[in-house]
């Protein structure tokens, strides 16, 4: 547990730092916290429930990055925020980068995927639409619903997180 608990705060800070530096720009700070055990419950509901929180988000990369596959999460967050670009060139670039990253054999984040798929993939990218990389998303997303999920919802690290922390005097600030 305090390997697990090293990462995330080491990926936490790291995480709030970057954000700390942008949102002091836009006029803002934010902070994170641990969550409460009910909300970490919560990341137990559905799979998405834990991606759409940056804390759940944090901890599951951090568990995929215990178990050696964290090039999963890296992938599917890389199409995520892929789909949401707007100009084409930047679109035509940011393909070759995942394309180079994530799918081509010896990529250094290489995803596992079948043989059509990644030629799919490739012949997607010389004209790249929001949509060349749906069928591999899709592939990894499952992946890691159907097998890593249910590993970090039996996780120390994720127990620990559900478990209700007794109240001390230092907490209350007596």
């Amino acid at each position: 547990i305090r390997d697990w608990k090293t990462r995330l705060s080491y990926f936490l800070q790291n995480s709030s730092n970057s954000t700390k530096m942008k949102s002091k720009k836009a006029g803002k700070h934010r902070t994170y916290f641990r969550p409460s055990p009910e909300e970490a419950r919560l990341w137990s509901e559905a799979f998405d429930e834990l991606l759409a929180n940056k804390y759940g988000l944090a901890a599951f990369r951090a568990f995929l990055k215990s178990e050696f596959c964290e090039e999963n999460i890296e992938f599917w967050l890389a199409c995520e925020d892929f789909k949401k670009t707007k100009s084409p060139q930047k679109l035509t670039s940011k393909a070759k980068k995942i394309y180079n990253d994530f799918i081509e054999k010896e990529a250094p984040k290489e995803i596992n995927i079948d043989f059509q798929t990644k030629n799919m993939i490739a012949q997607n990218i010389q004209e790249a639409t929001h949509t060349c990389f749906s069928a591999a998303q899709k592939r990894v997303y499952s992946l890691m619903e159907n097998n890593s999920y249910p590993r970090f919802l039996e996780s120390e690290f994720y127990q620990e997180l559900c478990k209700k922390t007794p109240i001390t005097r230092v907490a209350q600030g007596i």
